[in-house]
């Protein structure tokens, strides 16, 4: 029999099985993140090992450098993985690999060292997109929390708002029509002078600052739900640089809560109407920047007024990390969903 015929043959007593545990790797950016989680709610094991390091004296991922370090730490976090779980290899129910979106030489490290595991122990192989992984860790955080619900992912490459029908089904309701919010809080610190990552350290830095200091732009789109971030980061990179000019620079934090203001402002603005007309009780969080403290403090407070569960999920969780894979793909080996060893990467993979 060939790999997928056993694999295919084992997958109902797998799907009955009582507790299942995955073997999950993430290496979409410029995380190598391995993690084992049990029946995709309980975390066994989450290794990340992040590259920061490499990447700060260029201000940014270096596709070619990212991939370089993946391969080199690909093995090793499975291998962490695994004894933090204090588990053998074999002992994994399933395996579990992000296909895309991301970066295409960091996610082939990845499929690579997945499809060999899975050609080697002859178990199941299971193809996560990244983006339904960050909207899995609310499981992680939240064990009760159960579609239906509305989500707003956001995160350097993305910007969206959806409806999670059910585990695994997802309706598009808006998104952002040019920068992600991400990308925008990145390139506004850039010119703040803040060293990468530049999103984070905007974050807290604003935390300082006054918000009304200078007044920017709120760009209207023609989706009620969609976002738009290029001319309101063009309108500030445009006011610092004219700042510069005249010698008459507002203070740093000034400038940062200002921004972050305005981003926060639109991605609020428009959840919640997404929220309200979708008569949704029950509102999520997803992605990178959902770590920001403002857009935590002012989603609950706009969730508060209106009567809206929040879930957010933990800030260790809000980054790229192995167990919101694992999670998703035990969802997605409910539902059968399977890869042969053809799987490769997608990079510009679409969740809808």
């Amino acid at each position: 029999m060939t790999y997928s015929d056993t694999v295919r043959a084992a997958l109902p007593a797998l799907q009955q099985k009582e507790h299942v545990r995955i073997l999950a790797l993430e290496t979409s950016c410029d995380e190598t993140a391995a993690a084992v989680v049990e029946d995709g709610r309980k975390i066994l094991s989450n290794c990340v090992y992040t590259q920061i390091d490499l990447h700060a004296l260029y201000g940014g991922v270096v596709p070619e450098i990212a991939s370089r370090a993946h391969v080199e730490k690909v093995d090793a976090m499975v291998d962490a993985a695994l004894r933090e779980a204090h588990m053998t290899l074999e002992e994994a129910d399933a395996l579990a690999v992000t296909y895309g979106p991301g970066l295409v030489g960091a996610l082939l490290a990845g499929v690579s060292c997945m499809k060999g595991l899975a050609f080697m122990t002859g178990k199941p192989l299971i193809p996560v997109h990244h983006i339904e992984g960050h909207i899995c860790a609310n499981y992680l955080t939240w064990p009760e929390l159960e579609p239906p619900f509305v989500c707003l992912v956001v995160s350097g490459g993305h910007s969206h708002i959806l409806e999670v029908t059910d585990y695994g089904e997802y309706r598009l309701l808006g998104c952002t029509q040019d920068d992600a919010a991400g990308e925008a809080f990145d390139k506004a610190a850039r010119v703040l002078d803040l060293p990468y990552p530049g999103g984070p350290r905007l974050d807290k830095l604003a935390d300082a600052g006054d918000p009304q200091a200078l007044k920017l732009p709120r760009p209207h789109t023609d989706g009620p739900y969609d976002f738009s971030f290029s001319g309101l980061k063009t309108a500030f990179i445009n006011a610092v640089h004219h700042q510069d000019q005249t010698g008459e620079r507002m203070p740093a934090e000034d400038l940062a809560a200002s921004f972050r203001a305005a981003v926060v402002s639109q991605l609020v603005e428009k959840t919640m109407l997404a929220a309200e007309n979708a008569r949704a009780s029950t509102l999520a969080l997803a992605g990178g920047v959902s770590a920001n403290s403002l857009l935590r403090r002012e989603m609950q407070s706009a969730c508060d007024r209106r009567g809206i569960r929040l879930y957010m999920p933990r800030l260790d969780l809000c980054g790229d990390n192995g167990a919101m894979i694992g999670s998703a793909a035990y969802y997605r080996l409910r539902r059968g969903e399977l890869a042969g060893l053809d799987l490769n990467a997608r990079p510009s993979l679409s969740l809808f």
